[in-house]
């Protein structure tokens, strides 16, 4: 499972670490936060932005990070069969529901666009969505 906790500790420290050195000022800082977030992200994960595997947008990245949620390898293995199902199917934009997450995906972009969880999906309406799959 990925700890948020201990990405966001990681996170601060490195972000102090590049602030001490000059860089990132102001709205670079919340920049270099996102891009350090994403990487640690991916690599607990075991991905990265170059390989075919299933990405994940800034947004969506921002969302898991400002919610707090936590993705185990076992839940992306699960996104992905979830994914190849709606893209097997032609769908272009799909919801796929997981446990208690929410993910919307663009297929044509293998990209997953956003993520909720139980709380942020309250009283919320997701469109531009021509599918959903729950996983």
């Amino acid at each position: 499972m990925v700890d948020m906790s201990s990405f966001n500790q990681e996170i601060q420290r490195l972000q102090s670490e590049q602030i001490g050195q000059g860089v990132g000022q102001v709205q670079g800082d919340r920049k270099v936060s996102q891009q350090l977030f994403k990487d640690e992200f991916l690599k607990k994960l075991g991905l990265n932005d170059t390989n075919d595997s299933l990405k994940f947008s800034n947004h969506a990245i921002s969302r898991l990070q400002k919610r707090n949620i936590e993705i185990s390898k076992t839940q992306l293995e699960r996104i992905n069969q979830a994914f190849d199902k709606v893209a097997q199917k032609g769908a272009k934009e799909s919801l796929i529901l997981l446990d208690e997450l929410a993910f919307v995906v663009s297929v044509s972009n293998k990209t997953v666009v956003t993520a909720m969880d139980q709380q942020s999906m309250k009283d919320q309406v997701i469109t531009n969505i021509d599918s959903a799959v729950i996983g």
